[in-house]
């Protein structure tokens, strides 16, 4: 594949985050007496407010600013056991060595990126999007196009890195290539993605002419 820059989500892309989170919604889902299993398949890949708002559709803002924030701090303290996926840490540091430009872009505020970023020693993103930074989250295509802008390249010179629908779905709709994480909650769908990894063990890239190649072995 050839690119000029590289994009990826964090949650389940380059951190093994996705039980974490779907344990910290079961504690809310039980508590507000919804159903755990509609709102785990609601909830990956989009931002907290789009679930929040979807499940709490007769809740004010402030309330559920409030539900949001209590959240927000329970996953930004409790970071025990989130680790990189195998080969992340180095596929991004090689990024930094080639001068790849790359960022992150996810569906988690910033505190959250942050604490997860930080306890599993990624590399600090030159760029980082979050819920913050966005008015329409994914599946829409806003958070990679803003990814791309801040990158300073087209959206087709950009390779995005998702393991969600409602992700891959946001790098196709932003007119991204797009490479596919397979977890273990990945999800059925008929987007007809190649090529799939596991992890970045077998990743490779470098320089060539004016672009960079990516390659997989």
């Amino acid at each position: 594949m050839h690119c000029n820059a590289l994009m990826f989500d964090l949650d389940g892309t380059l951190v093994t985050s996705l039980d974490f989170v779907e344990h910290s919604w079961n504690r809310w889902a039980a508590q507000y007496g919804l159903d755990i299993e509609e709102v785990r398949r609601f909830l990956h890949g989009k931002p907290a407010m789009a679930t929040l708002r979807h499940f709490l559709p007769d809740a004010g803002e402030a309330q559920l600013q409030d539900i949001f924030l209590t959240l927000e701090d329970y996953e930004a303290t409790h970071t025990e056991g989130i680790t990189a996926l195998p080969g992340a840490r180095e596929f991004l540091a090689q990024l930094n060595t080639l001068g790849v430009p790359w960022g992150i872009v996810t569906s988690g505020s910033f505190n959250v990126a942050s604490a997860r970023i930080a306890c599993s020693a990624l590399p600090p993103p030159p760029i980082l999007i979050t819920s913050e930074n966005i008015t329409w989250g994914k599946p829409h295509p806003q958070p990679f196009l803003l990814g791309a802008s801040r990158l300073g390249v087209e959206p087709s010179e950009c390779i995005g890195f998702e393991d969600s629908i409602a992700g891959l779905t946001s790098v196709q709709a932003a007119g991204c290539q797009v490479v596919e994480v397979k977890t273990p909650h990945s999800g059925h769908h008929n987007l007809r993605i190649k090529p799939v990894i596991e992890d970045y063990r077998r990743l490779r890239i470098k320089a060539l002419y004016d672009h960079f190649y990516l390659s997989f072995h």
